[in-house]
């Protein structure tokens, strides 16, 4: 199974692309998707759009796993976060890709064994498990979160686990009791 993992952001967009073979996951493609500050928010999704459709085209996913915003402090940077995460969803289902997400904490607890773990903790497990070398690069963050996702339903497909959510806000609570007042 090919498994395209995608961070969405409006200005940058992480992908990172698996195989699951035998059991074993093995990383074939990842990367940033950075957008032209002098965009304006439209065709900067319409840029996640279309160049996600080409690594769909270069990898043949089978399925997309994509990281959901589930909070935010400023609700104009959490629509835009929004848009881009709808953008990126539209390029996998126009190529008829099916597409789950998993929440923030979902990801990071699949990868490092912690839901609250850091993107450097996150990078470096990624890092571990996908065998990768080590990169300076920060962008590379969103590369390696990309790949936290893939790697998140993948680990889900050898558990057994329901694949994705869908559980709206009271599962968004019981995933993040601390973020609750």
């Amino acid at each position: 199974m090919i498994i395209l993992g995608i961070d969405p952001g409006s200005r940058v967009t992480g992908y990172g692309v698996v195989e699951v073979e035998n059991g074993k996951e093995h990383p074939i493609e990842f990367g940033v998707l950075r957008m032209e500050e002098e965009d304006d928010h439209h065709l900067r999704l319409r840029r996640i759009h279309e160049r996600l459709l080409a690594v769909i085209d270069r990898c043949i996913p089978d399925l997309c796993a994509i990281e959901m915003p589930v909070y935010g402090r400023n609700a104009q940077s959490m629509l835009k976060l929004g848009r881009a995460q709808a953008a990126a969803m539209l390029a996998a289902l126009v190529r008829d890709v099916p597409v789950v997400e998993y929440t923030p904490a979902e990801v990071k607890k699949s990868v490092t064994g912690n839901g609250a773990a850091s993107k450097e903790q996150v990078g470096y497990m990624v890092r571990a498990i996908l065998e990768i070398e080590t990169t300076d690069d920060p962008m590379a963050l969103d590369a390696s979160d990309a790949l936290a996702v893939s790697l998140c339903h993948a680990h889900r497909m050898k558990s057994g686990e329901k694949a994705g959510r869908a559980g709206g806000w009271a599962q968004f609570v019981r995933d993040n009791p601390n973020r609750v007042r």
